[in-house]
């Protein structure tokens, strides 16, 4: 029997999407069929999630985070996902007080990596994923370490995403600009390149850069997949 996916989603709703159709679709791909694990998501307020990190209000976030889990597990959820990389920041608080297995995205994608025998990488997302230093540091742990772009460049990458990509608004200029910071990461190493908010894959696509793109809402929706039919192994 597969577990059932709980998702907290709507961080944005454009990349919750993509969890869903993944999950579903490689299933049915793989198997034949249409016998795809049983998902529940639980879609929250992104405009309370905007206030509360703009005022660093960091403990309201976990607070909700762990509701939403709750809900997902008296819905029938065996094991949850956070659908969005900048909420990782507390994802250890969050998973503290859940009784329910988490998959984390950082630990994921730091898998994902070795795999490829990649150990410096570039890392895109928002302002916080990329100063904030937790995802630096988690990925530290296995070995890997992270290239953020310059402070202007955070800014530009940020602005894109919460003005642009969680609006569903995807602008050729925006995708060259996130290119050209790309180019920037690769000239100081970057072997590859980590998709580090789940709206940027809807930007940036594998055949517009020439190295690895490591595609975090792909890599945490398939972890999620594996773990549903216990392919983990």
């Amino acid at each position: 029997m597969k577990k059932r996916i709980g998702i907290v989603g709507g961080l944005s709703p454009e990349s919750t999407v993509s969890y869903y159709l993944y999950i579903t679709r490689n299933y049915a791909e793989r198997y034949g069929n249409y016998d795809y694990p049983e998902i529940i998501i639980y879609s929250v307020n992104l405009e309370n999630y905007h206030k509360w990190r703009s005022i660093d209000r960091w403990d309201l976030i976990v607070d909700d985070l762990v509701s939403c889990f709750r809900k997902l597990k008296n819905a029938g959820a065996d094991f949850g996902l956070i659908a969005t990389n900048t909420m990782h920041k507390v994802f250890k608080q969050v998973a503290d007080m859940v009784d329910l297995p988490l998959i984390n995205i950082i630990d994921e994608t730091a898998l994902k990596a070795g795999e490829l025998g990649l150990n410096t990488l570039g890392l895109l997302g928002t302002r916080y994923t990329m100063s904030d230093g937790f995802y630096q540091e988690r990925l530290s742990k296995f070995d890997i370490n992270a290239l953020v772009p310059n402070s202007d460049q955070q800014e530009v990458v940020h602005k894109i995403i919460v003005e642009e990509l969680v609006k569903g608004q995807f602008l050729e200029k925006s995708k060259n600009r996130y290119i050209e910071i790309i180019h920037d990461l690769i000239s100081r190493g970057a072997q590859g390149i980590i998709l580090g908010c789940t709206e940027i894959p809807l930007l940036i696509k594998k055949e517009d850069i020439e190295i690895q793109l490591l595609d975090t809402a792909i890599i945490h929706s398939e972890a999620a997949l594996k773990a549903s039919v216990n392919l983990n192994t």
